[in-house]
C-alpha cells in the first residue's frame, strides 16, 4: 500500500492506496473521487467501461467518508493542485458511511463545527493546521537538542501556584488543596542547577474567564530555563528558536500553507534581529496611535494588536513595570520600578507568543517580592532554597504553542490551533 504523499515517485506505475472519500461526483460513465489517507489528498478517476455492471453499481453506492482501497496507474494531472491522479482499475469498499456525513460542502457555523470537532479534524484545512502544529513541536525539540538543553518533565499537579492562585483550577488532593499547573517554570529553575539548560513541554491550565480569540482554558506550553544567562541572552535564544521554527515550516509545510492560503512572503520576511523596544517607549508610541494606555499599565490585547500590525517582524517589549509582572522577575538595576523581562509579540496583529525574564537570584529580594504579592513564603520554601545554595544569574521563557500555530497559520481564532479546544463554554467533544 502506497501513501498519497509518496505518489509522485510512482508516476506511470500501478499502485494501491487506501483512504477515505472526502468528496465525489459522477456523470454516470465516469466518477471522480477525492481521497484522503492521512498523509495527503488526491483525485482518483474510475471509468464505467473498466468495470462489470455489478462492480459499477457498488461503486455508485459510495458516499462521503466511505473507506476504500483502490488500485490503478498514477498519471499526471496539471489541473489538480496535487499534480497527479489515480486511474482506477480495481477497488474494494471497506465501509460505507452508515448515514449522511454531518459536515457537507455547504457553509457551517463555528459552533456547529466545534460541536463536530471529532469529524471536522478530517477536513483539508484542519489537516493542514495540525500538520503545521506537528512541525512546530518537532522543530522545538530539535532546536533544544542541538543547543544542549535537556528535557525535564514538570508536574501537572502542584501545591503552589507560579503566579498566584486566582486563575488556577483547584482540586482536592487527599487532605490538602492542589492546583493544575499554569507553568512548569519553577520546577525547571530547580533543574538548571543540575543540568544547566532545561526545557519542558506539556499541557497547562488557566481558569481565567476570558472569551477572547487568543485564550484557551487548556493549552500546551513550552518552558525553557538557562543558568548563567541574563535577560539579553534570553532574548537571543528566543529569537533563534522562532527563526528555526519558521525555517522548518517554510521548508516542510509549503503545501499546508497553500491550503490555508497563507501569505508565505510575510513569514519569509521574519529574520533576526527582531525589533526591541522598552515598555516605556511602546507606551508613548501607542498613545500617539490613539491608545489610552498609561505608563504603569500592562499591555492589553488591543494594544498588542495595534502595535504589531505596524511591523512585519516580531517585537520584544522589555522592562515592564514591576507592579504588572510576576514576583520572580529580577528588578532592573537602573530602575527599581521595572523588571528585566521581555514579551515577544508576533506581527500582523497576533500579539504575545512568548513571555520571559531574568529571574530574581537574590534570596532576600525574592522573599520580599513574594510578600509584596501577598503570597505565603512557606509555600515557596523549596523554591527559595534555590537561592541559598550557589545561586547564579539565570533566565527563562515560555511560549504558548497554540498562539504560535495561530500566527504562522494566519488563523483568526486560537480554537483551530489545537485538536480539541477547551474554553469557558466548551468541554466536549
Amino acid at each position: 500500500m502506497v501513501s498519497i504523499k509518496d505518489i509522485p515517485s510512482f508516476l506511470g506505475k500501478e499502485v494501491s492506496i487506501a483512504g477515505w472519500v472526502s468528496n465525489f461526483r459522477s456523470s454516470g460513465k465516469i466518477m471522480f473521487l477525492q481521497l484522503r489517507d492521512g498523509s495527503g489528498f488526491m483525485q482518483a478517476v474510475a471509468q464505467k467501461s473498466s468495470f462489470s455492471e455489478e462492480e459499477w453499481l457498488n461503486l455508485e453506492k459510495i458516499n462521503q467518508e466511505a473507506s476504500i482501497e483502490l488500485t490503478g496507474i498514477v498519471k499526471e494531472n496539471t489541473r489538480d493542485t496535487f499534480g497527479f491522479e489515480l486511474s482506477v482499475s480495481k477497488f474494494s469498499i471497506l465501509n460505507y458511511s452508515n448515514e449522511d456525513y454531518p459536515i457537507s460542502n455547504k457553509d457551517h457555523g463555528v459552533d456547529f463545527l466545534m460541536d463536530h470537532r471529532h469529524l471536522w479534524l478530517r477536513s483539508k484545512r484542519q489537516w493542514a493546521i495540525l500538520r503545521i502544529r506537528n512541525t512546530i513541536i518537532n522543530a522545538t525539540y530539535e532546536f533544544f537538542n542541538k543547543e544542549g538543553f535537556i528535557k525535564i518533565d514538570s508536574p501537572i499537579l502542584t501545591g503552589n501556584a507560579c503566579e498566584g492562585t486566582t486563575e488556577l483550577f483547584e482540586l482536592d488532593y487527599f487532605d490538602r488543596p492542589a492546583y493544575l499547573s499554569q507553568s512548569g517554570q519553577l520546577y525547571l529553575e530547580a533543574a538548571i542547577f543540575g543540568f544547566g539548560k532545561c526545557f519542558d513541554f506539556g499541557p497547562v491550565f488557566r481558569a481565567e474567564k476570558s472569551k477572547t480569540r487568543r485564550h484557551l482554558t487548556e493549552f500546551w506550553m513550552m518552558d525553557a530555563e538557562m543558568a548563567f544567562h541574563d535577560y539579553i541572552d534570553n532574548m537571543r535564544v528566543q529569537e533563534s528558536l522562532i527563526c528555526f521554527i519558521l525555517e522548518k515550516v517554510l521548508k516542510d509545510n509549503r503545501n499546508e500553507l497553500q491550503i490555508l492560503e497563507r501569505n508565505v512572503e510575510i513569514l519569509e520576511k521574519v529574520k533576526a534581529p527582531f525589533i526591541i523596544k522598552t515598555h516605556k517607549d511602546v507606551v508613548k508610541e501607542l498613545q500617539e496611535m490613539g491608545s489610552d494606555i498609561k505608563e504603569d499599565d500592562d499591555m492589553g490585547a488591543d494594544d498588542e494588536t495595534m502595535l504589531t500590525k505596524k511591523y512585519d517582524k516580531p517585537i520584544f517589549v522589555t522592562k515592564y513595570p514591576k507592579t504588572v509582572k510576576a514576583f520572580y522577575m529580577k528588578e532592573d538595576p537602573e530602575d527599581s520600578s521595572r523588571v528585566l523581562c521581555s514579551d515577544l509579540l508576533a506581527p500582523e496583529g497576533y500579539g504575545e507568543i512568548i513571555g520571559g525574564s531574568q529571574r530574581e537570584d537574590d534570596y532576600d529580594k525574592l522573599i520580599s517580592r513574594i510578600k509584596d504579592h501577598k503570597l505565603d513564603p512557606k509555600t515557596f520554601e523549596w523554591y527559595l532554597d534555590l537561592r541559598k545554595y550557589g545561586s547564579v544569574p539565570h533566565s527563562g521563557f515560555g511560549y504558548g504553542l497554540e498562539r504560535i500555530v495561530t500566527w504562522i497559520c494566519g488563523l483568526e481564532h486560537v480554537r483551530e490551533s489545537i485538536p480539541f479546544a477547551r474554553t469557558i463554554q466548551r468541554l466536549e467533544p
